[in-house]
C-alpha cells in the first residue's frame, strides 16, 4: 500500500495482550473517544467455544473442532457504545463469560481452522468500519492486522491482573472459591496462549509496550488515545 492509499484507508488500532490485562475495557474506551468501531475478538473465540459446548462437540478433540467450526454463524457488533455478539442469531454476550467457556476457550482457539475462519471474519469487520476500528485480542498486530496503523501490546504483572479480575468478580458477588480458581486459570491461560503453535500471544516487533501494572485505567486510556492521535492524525470526537 503506497502513501496515498494509506491516507484514505480506515485506521486500524491493534491492541494485544494477555488475559486480564484490560484490553477490552481500554480498547472500547479508546474507540469511543476517537469515534472508531470496536472489535472484541476474544468474544468471537468465546462464542465459538460456547457453540461447541452447546452442541456437544468434544473441545479436547482438535479434529472434531476443526470439522465443526464452519457451522456456527457468528456476528460481532462493533459499536463501541454497545458491542454485541450473536451465534446463529442468539445473543450470547452473557453465556460466553461463564466459567465453562473460560476453561475451554484456549483449547478451541488453538485449532488452526478456528483461527483461519475467525481471522477472516475479523478482517471483514475492519473493512466495513468507515472511520476505522480498534481491535483487541492476542494476535491482532502479528497476524490479523500486520499493517495496522497503530499497534499496542498491553500488559501487566500477573498479580496485578489477578487482583483486578478478582475485584471485578467480587463486585458481581462471585464467591471466593471461584475467584481463587480464576487466579490459577489465569496462569494456565497465559501459558497456553503463549505456547500454542498457531498464532501464539507475542508482541509485534513494531508494537508499543504499555505496562499498566502501576497505571490507573484513565491513564492507560489517555496514553493509548494520545498515541493513536499522534500516529493516525485523529482527534477525539
Amino acid at each position: 500500500m503506497d502513501t496515498a492509499d494509506r491516507a484514505h484507508a480506515p485506521v486500524v488500532v491493534a491492541i494485544d495482550g494477555p488475559s486480564g490485562s484490560g484490553k477490552s475495557t481500554v480498547s472500547r474506551a479508546v474507540a469511543a473517544r476517537l469515534g472508531l468501531s470496536f472489535l472484541d475478538t476474544g468474544a468471537m473465540y468465546r462464542a465459538m467455544t460456547w457453540w461447541m459446548l452447546a452442541n456437544e462437540v468434544d473441545v479436547t478433540d482438535a479434529e472434531a473442532v476443526a470439522v465443526a467450526c464452519g457451522k456456527p454463524v457468528i456476528v460481532s457488533g462493533v459499536d463501541a457504545a454497545g458491542p454485541t455478539i450473536t451465534v446463529d442469531g442468539q445473543d450470547v454476550s452473557g453465556p460466553i463469560r461463564g466459567p465453562e467457556v473460560t476453561a475451554q476457550v484456549s483449547a478451541v482457539s488453538a485449532v488452526p481452522q478456528v483461527r483461519t475462519r475467525l481471522v477472516e471474519l475479523q478482517r471483514g469487520c475492519a473493512e466495513l468500519a468507515e472511520r476505522g476500528i480498534v481491535a483487541e485480542g492476542r494476535d491482532m498486530g502479528t497476524v490479523v492486522f500486520p499493517t495496522a496503523t497503530v499497534k499496542v501490546f498491553l500488559t501487566a504483572s500477573q498479580n496485578a491482573r489477578a487482583e483486578r479480575r478478582a475485584a471485578e468478580l467480587r463486585a458481581k458477588g462471585v464467591d471466593e472459591a471461584t475467584i481463587t480458581a480464576m487466579a490459577a486459570d489465569l496462569a494456565r491461560r497465559d501459558a497456553a496462549d503463549s505456547s500454542r503453535d498457531t498464532s501464539p500471544l507475542t508482541q509485534a516487533a513494531d508494537a508499543v509496550l504499555v505496562d499498566t501494572s502501576e497505571l490507573t485505567l484513565e491513564q492507560v486510556i489517555e496514553t493509548i488515545t494520545a498515541l493513536v492521535e499522534q500516529k493516525a492524525g485523529l482527534t477525539a470526537v
